[in-house]
C-alpha cells in the first residue's frame, strides 16, 4: 500500500515536471497534478482492460502505446477542467517525455 502511494506521488511529480518542460501542457499546481495523475491512471487502466495489457502497457509500449498515452493525456483534460489543459501537440510531446522519464523512474500504479 505504501509503495502504491509513493508511485502515485511520483507520477504526480513527473506530470508536474513535464508540464514545466512541454509547451501546450498546463497543470495547476501539485493538487492539480495529483488529480490529473489519478484521472490518467484510471483512464489508462480502463483502456488497458478493454484492449489488453500486452498491446498498450508501458512495458510493451510501441507506437500504439505512445498514441494511446497521448490520447489518455488529452482526454483527461475534459474530466478535470480547471486543473489541466493540453493541446494535441502538447499531449504528444508529454507522452514522449513521460515515456522517456518512465524508462528511468517507473511510475506504474500496479
Amino acid at each position: 500500500m505504501l509503495g502504491m502511494i509513493v508511485r502515485f506521488v511520483v507520477s504526480a511529480l513527473v506530470l508536474l515536471l513535464v508540464s514545466w518542460i512541454v509547451p501546450g501542457l498546463r497543470v495547476n499546481g501539485f493538487t492539480g497534478a495529483l488529480i490529473a495523475a489519478a484521472v490518467i491512471a484510471i483512464i489508462g487502466y480502463v483502456i488497458e482492460r478493454v484492449f489488453g495489457d500486452n498491446k498498450i502497457s508501458r512495458m510493451g509500449r510501441g507506437s500504439i502505446g505512445f498514441i494511446t498515452a497521448a490520447v489518455v493525456i488529452y482526454l483527461s483534460q475534459f474530466l478535470i477542467p480547471g486543473y489541466m489543459s493540453v493541446s494535441i501537440i502538447g499531449a504528444l510531446l508529454a507522452s514522449l517525455v513521460i515515456g522517456i522519464v518512465d524508462s528511468f523512474v517507473p511510475t506504474t500504479l500496479r
